[in-house]
């Protein structure tokens, strides 16, 4: 695409951009102007769809692209408007305090290979309706449909009658690139979507950070769950995107007494069951051990469909099951790892308590992702104190808690080593407070 709008060829000129654009937003626009621009992005998001998730698929080679479309409309059309800005007011005989939620300016943003467009589109709408400006500094293999996205949210503000510029990004990102953005004195805040190494970076920035981390989330299944309704739920969830999604469960504990029936019933709606032979050579493929004795996935399998994963491990199957799955022990390294793929292990536990304590060790403290299927309260209750995870679904996949298949806002940025949460425009936003003191303004 020639021309690209809101893409530059030097990062100081993306920043320098941004930094014109917000302050048009915040000095000639309204709160409505805002949500306005946001109808409009939607709309074109919406009308490029199939042509922006196929170039991510093609570029990053990450996914599946029915997925693909359900994640990037949800983190368009599910994402919030000025609505959800916060309000404080303190009121007493002795003055009025208002607390305003007001931007940062210009915003710092890494987006990741794994979620590219979704990142870019959800982080910049938030942005947007928080009244800052966004500077990304896109992984350099997926920097092509990121700019296509950028374009596209450009395009649609201009065409409401906003700012031009207030997503921009530089043509060819590198390290150097990101360095300039979180050195610039014009980016007060940095966002950052993507490994730990990411993290630990804009967290020597000594800036105001918000970044989203490394998850490993568990799912429990005990005896008094809907097996069925289980196994379709996870089934599901597991596989969105071919397990691409932070969120996405993991592994599997299942209580002993349950755990066949429930095998069964993900074979049944598509699960391709491995044998034991089978499974060691996948994991042999999958996981590589790293010389401190750490294991980490095998890029190549990443994202991939469980197909070609076997495949690539010597074992041709003639289906596309959404998953892979085989009985692991505990300890194995696939419980342990985020592995990012559709190869899931299941562990077999003698009873709920001995399920709660392995989901919690294997979540690693992280704070992420956790799901239950359980009609036991108490045992819902007991451990989503035990996980204490930012996302916590019961009798559904984890995805439900950003509305698809329950309530919710959609967010592609979950914070959780630095504590916000699900981002949403008021995480983008520094508190102000106004007081109007001695009595003033307060009507008895």
């Amino acid at each position: 695409m020639a021309d690209q709008l809101g893409v530059f060829e030097k990062v100081e000129d993306a920043i320098a951009a941004a930094k014109e654009a917000q302050k048009k937003l915040v000095e000639g626009y309204t709160l409505e102007d805002r949500d306005r621009f946001l109808d409009s992005i939607r709309k074109h998001f919406m009308k490029n769809m199939e042509a922006l998730t196929k170039f991510e698929l093609e570029e990053s080679g990450y996914g599946r692209l029915e997925d693909k479309v359900l994640k990037t409309t949800g983190a368009v059309m599910l994402s919030s408007g000025t609505s959800s800005l916060p309000q404080r007011m303190i009121a007493s005989d002795k003055g009025l305090t208002v607390e305003y939620f007001a931007p940062y300016g210009v915003v710092g943003a890494v987006t990741p290979v794994t979620n590219p467009i979704a990142t870019v589109a959800g982080n910049g709408i938030g942005c947007m309706i928080s009244g800052n400006a966004v500077v990304v500094n896109a992984h350099p293999a997926a920097k092509n449909c990121t700019a296509a996205a950028v374009h596209v949210i450009n395009e649609a503000i201009v065409e409401a009658g906003g700012p031009l510029n207030l997503v921009t990004m530089v043509k060819e990102p590198t390290m150097e690139t990101l360095d300039v953005i979180v050195k610039s004195p014009d980016v007060p805040l940095l966002v950052g979507t993507g490994g730990p190494g990411m993290v630990k970076a804009l967290m020597r920035s000594g800036k105001k950070v918000i970044a989203a981390g490394a998850g490993n989330p568990p799912s429990i299944i005990d005896e008094t769950s809907d097996v069925e309704k289980a196994a379709e739920g996870i089934y599901s969830s597991s596989s969105f995107d071919n397990n691409l999604l932070c969120i996405a469960e993991k592994e599997l504990f299942v209580v002993d007494a349950i755990l066949d029936k429930f095998v069964d019933a993900l074979v049944k709606v598509g699960a391709y069951r491995m044998t034991n032979e089978q499974a060691a050579r996948v994991i042999d493929y999958c996981l590589i051990k790293t010389p401190e004795g750490e294991y980490v996935p095998n890029k190549k399998c990443v994202g991939k469909c469980a197909n070609i994963i076997l495949a690539a491990a010597g074992i041709n199957i003639d289906t596309d099951p959404r998953i892979a799955i085989f009985e692991a022990d505990n300890s194995h390294p696939l419980v342990q790892t985020e592995q990012m793929m559709p190869i899931i292990p299941i562990v077999r536990c003698k009873d709920f308590e001995e399920a709660m304590e392995r989901a919690v060790f294997a979540e690693h403290d992280r704070h992420h992702s956790a799901s239950i299927w359980s009609k036991d309260i108490s045992r819902v209750t007991a451990f989503g104190r035990a996980i204490n995870t930012t996302i916590y679904v019961q009798n559904g996949g984890t995805m439900a808690a950003f509305g698809i298949g329950g309530s919710g806002t959609n967010a592609p940025t979950i914070a959780t080593p630095t504590g916000e949460g699900v981002t949403e425009p008021g995480s983008f936003t520094r508190r102000r407070r106004f007081c109007m003191a001695d009595g003033g303004n307060y009507l008895l």
